[in-house]
């Protein structure tokens, strides 16, 4: 059954336009041809779902299978959840705007440690029980007769350790879900046809590999997880799939997003072996995208999208050896549309000129390098496979190509850290800049983020323990040592955040009542923000009343250190590689607690335990193990039929590069539009409207001219900023062209690509020696939709006759003046003349389907952009001072704007 959302995105909702389901690219499948019906529920807010190239990706290749049909939900902002409390009104998927309870099954992506309550907040939202336990049934599944929906999560933490989260899942999706979520659909289409139960289904679904069903497994009282039953694999394996760039395109959002450009992935896995990155070890083997593929990917992309940004995706981009000549050759087949490319954090040992020129021009984008550690004895440790040779190289090319700016990542807590590696963070920023020094230029300067280590599951670190007294002792060491340094701006990482990373992500089953109590408590994702103390505060109290405080002290004292392993051992491991089952290595030297069960070991993500616990005893001697990708193996488990083996693309030629984006300034050409805002596109703000009319233009291919300046924009020119929420049929935008084009052309280019919200009425040309239509308007003509009463019930009101109505508009008529105050924007206060600015006003003839309980006004007053205007609710104001009755408005309809008489 569909939610009537227009009842609940009332004015009070902020950016309504998060849950209207209706972007470019949404699928909207027929419902009754479907078999299965699936829901990708995102558990943070629309700006960050909607723009998660997972999502997207998954999103559009459910949506290809047959008999299968994929909607999107997302978790609401705090405004929208009270209210759907407040209404009892389910949570809904927002392009079929049916309740969650309605669909087949609901797929959570869990990426990150304390992800999981805000994934209890949306099933709480949707009137779905929490534990699976809960929702079990021995009736045959059919969501139409009363079923809930399977439930299921995937993504790195999931994928990582799901024994904290267990007890909320009916099974868990691991690794890639590219190929695994169509089979799983297959699987549940032929269950249902079949009739059978919740748990038959999942034994079904159990023997699918990359399916992990927690039901039947028990932990063990060392912490170990094991089949409780015949007929399921002792270990769960993880899926791997093959990047598809097509299916990067997709989704256009209105509202802006946390990622508001087309992304392409361009190599998925990573093998350059970080020994604190959990995602280099769980995405092996490395797989690079064929350049042509990606190059067709990013044109195409951009030209069905109408971004003016696009960005290429990768764990560790420059080792997508690539990448500069998809670069150069991407730039130079944009290089006359103002296309920007933005990079995520990259090697700087590869940074160079090359990609320099990728990413430079006349939007210059950010610059991200992560050196992870401040002496080059650390970064040994940890693999990172970074001299300070290159360190200096990478730097100071980005500072020679223009870039004033450089955001560098540094981590503390590191295994083998001291406070001499510590300070050497602040001592690799003063020598930085000090080599980087030029004359004439600006001095160079440096964002820094130091992040706390947390170990991870599934890396040779995942047995260190940290402390978070450390943290705060190394924080405050850091502090005064970056006083000195001036051109410096940094960030810390919140302590109690990362104990609670670090608490959650390597925990077992037990946690299950933790993470449940600490939802209850109000610990959601979006409170760790807005409200730190009241989010630590709910997860201690959980932790407390769980009986677990006594682990969370060992979080924040240290439990052991790594580093009390025997050293000349390490050295000798490091340097002849014995194997750990070597009694000498397993009974003399090994630290027991080495052997000891992991709460993930019956997930198989490739990598050979024994080959993480060699690679941390390596990690200690300072050995360096080579990226496999492009030197020997280092025999981590991965390579072989299960997982593939590592394909990495030799690089083609790099085109000569033919320059940056030079805006055309020529303007050749106006042409007016005159367009309507209705329906669901009322609920667009105006910046965004402004974004939409940018990318339209782009799909379709108009030469539009652009200003001048280090940032130049398109020359397109809205008349006036329409109130969110208000429909128009009157709303007017001028473009100025590079060269002419047919109007009629124009009109028909443009409504191709508009949204059916959007109509447009006429086009005409028009002088471009004439002012703008933002400087010739003058006057707004209304018609909005008014009542009396406040907050009263209906049935306790009287209202007005059409006969009351005219005398008080005839008494504001009467009127000289009506005083009204306004504060400018310095904060003055001034009296205006409301009665000066009222041009026209009448009552409507009565609409039946209002009844007497809504009256329609038309109102023609001032709409100049200099600020002289009169907005809807001051004409209710003017109203209510002759009336002394309370009004509300109930709707605002702007039907045309006035320009000078001249230009009209």
């Amino acid at each position: 059954m569909a939610v009537a959302i227009e009842e609940l995105l009332t004015p009070e909702i902020l950016r309504p336009a998060r849950y209207l389901g209706n972007e470019l690219g949404a699928f909207h499948k027929g419902w009754d041809s479907a078999s299965v019906r699936w829901v990708l529920t995102y558990p943070e807010i629309y700006e960050v779902g909607a723009s998660n190239l997972g999502h997207i990706i998954l999103y559009n290749i459910l949506n290809t299978q047959p008999r299968q049909l994929c909607d999107r939900a997302y978790l609401p902002a705090p405004d929208l959840a009270s209210k759907l409390r407040s209404t009892q009104t389910s949570l809904f998927a927002v392009e079929s705007r049916r309740s969650l309870t309605d669909f087949d099954i609901l797929g959570f992506s869990l990426s990150y440690e304390l992800g999981a309550t805000n994934i209890l907040e949306m099933l709480d939202l949707a009137s779905i029980p929490l534990t699976w336990r809960e929702r079990a049934t021995t009736e045959p599944w059919n969501v139409q007769q009363g079923s809930y929906p399977l439930i299921f999560a995937g993504g790195q933490t999931a994928t990582s350790n799901p024994e904290p989260y267990a007890e909320f899942f009916d099974f868990i999706a691991l690794g890639d879900g590219e190929e695994l979520l169509p089979e799983i659909g297959l699987v549940l289409e032929e269950g249902k046809a079949a009739g059978l139960n919740r748990e038959q289904l999942l034994l079904d679904l159990a023997q699918v590999p990359g399916v992990y069903v927690p039901q039947f497994y028990d932990m063990a009282a060392d912490g170990s997880v094991h089949p409780n039953r015949p007929g399921v694999p002792e270990r769960v394996l993880r899926r791997v799939a093959v990047p598809l760039p097509a299916y990067s395109i997709g989704l256009v959002p209105y509202v802006q997003t946390v990622h508001d450009r087309l992304t392409i992935e361009v190599r998925r896995g990573c093998t350059r072996g970080c020994r604190f990155c959990q995602p280099g070890m769980l995405t092996r083997p490395a797989r690079d995208v064929e350049p042509e593929q990606v190059v067709d990917a990013i044109e195409q992309g951009m030209r069905a999208t109408g971004y003016n940004e696009f960005s290429l995706l990768s764990l560790s981009c420059s080792d997508y050896l690539a990448l500069p000549a998809v670069g150069v050759e991407i730039k130079n087949r944009l290089k006359d549309e103002n296309i920007s490319l933005s990079l995520p954090s990259q090697r700087v040992d590869r940074f160079d000129e090359n990609i320099a020129n990728m990413i430079g021009g006349t939007r210059q984008m950010g610059l991200t390098f992560a050196p992870e550690a401040g002496t080059q004895r650390l970064r040994d440790i940890i693999n990172k496979g970074l001299t300070n040779e290159e360190l200096l190289r990478g730097v100071k090319t980005a500072h020679d190509q223009g870039w004033d700016k450089v955001k560098l990542y540094f981590m503390i807590g590191l295994p083998g850290e001291t406070d001499a590696d510590v300070i050497g963070i602040a001592e690799t920023v003063r020598w930085l800049q000090q080599e980087c020094r030029s004359k004439g230029r600006k001095s160079l300067s440096f964002n820094l983020t130091i992040s706390n280590f947390t170990p991870k599951p599934h890396t040779p670190f995942q047995w260190h323990s940290v402390s978070t007294t450390e943290f705060e002792r190394k924080q405050a060491l850091l502090r005064e040592e970056f006083r000195r340094i001036r051109g410096l701006k940094v960030n810390f990482t919140d302590v109690r955040i990362s104990a609670m990373e670090d608490f959650v992500g390597r925990g077992d089953r037990r946690l299950g009542a933790v993470v449940r109590r600490a939802w209850e408590l109000g610990a959601g994702m979006d409170s760790w923000w807005e409200s730190l103390e009241r989010a630590f505060g709910a997860w201690t109290q959980a932790i407390a009343e769980a009986g677990l405080s006594w682990k969370y002290r060992q979080v924040e004292q240290g439990e052991w250190s790594l580093m009390a392993t025997n050293e000349s051992v390490a050295h000798e491991l490091a340097s002849g590689a014995p194997s750990a089952d070597d009694p000498m290595v397993s009974n003399d030297y090994t630290d027991t607690r080495l052997d000891a069960p992991l709460p993930w070991d019956h997930l198989d993500t490739g990598i050979d335990k024994k080959w993480l616990k060699e690679d941390l005893l390596r990690a200690l001697a300072t050995a360096i193990v080579p990226d496999c990708s492009f030197e020997g193996c280092s025999h981590c488990g991965v390579c072989g039929p299960d997982f593939g083996h590592n394909v990495a693309i030799a690089p083609p030629p790099i085109p000569d590069f033919q320059g940056h984006f030079t805006p055309n300034q020529e303007r050749s050409q106006r042409i007016r539009v005159w367009f309507g805002k209705q329906g669901d596109m009322a609920l667009v703000s105006h910046l965004d409207l402004v974004r939409l009319w940018d990318r339209i233009i782009r799909r379709a291919a108009l030469p539009i001219a652009f200003t001048g300046g280090f940032h130049p924009m398109p020359r397109i020119s809205i008349a006036n900023a329409l109130p969110l929420g208000a429909t128009s049929a009157g709303e007017i935008v001028d473009f100025e062209l590079t060269q002419p084009v047919d109007v009629e052309v124009f009109q028909q280019k443009l409504a191709a690509c508009l949204p059916t919200d959007i109509p447009i009425y006429r086009a005409e040309v028009v002088d471009l020696k004439t002012p703008s239509a933002t400087q010739l308007l003058e006057r707004a003509e209304y018609w909005i939709t008014v009542t009396v009463g406040g907050d009263e019930e209906p049935a306790s009101l009287s209202y007005p006759t059409p006969e009351q109505w005219q005398a008080w508009i005839d008494a504001v008529k009467a009127q000289n003046t009506i005083a009204w105050e306004q504060t400018t924007k310095s904060g003055k206060v001034q009296t205006i003349n409301l009665r000066d600015r009222l041009f026209e006003l009448a009552l409507m003839p009565a609409h039946p389907e209002l009844g007497e309980a809504a009256t329609v006004l038309r109102f023609v007053g001032s709409c100049r952009n200099d600020g002289t205007l009169l907005k809807p609710e001051q004409v209710l104001y003017m109203l209510e001072q002759v009336s002394q009755k309370e009004l509300r408005l109930l709707h605002t309809h702007r039907n045309q704007l006035g320009l000078a008489a001249s230009a009209q």
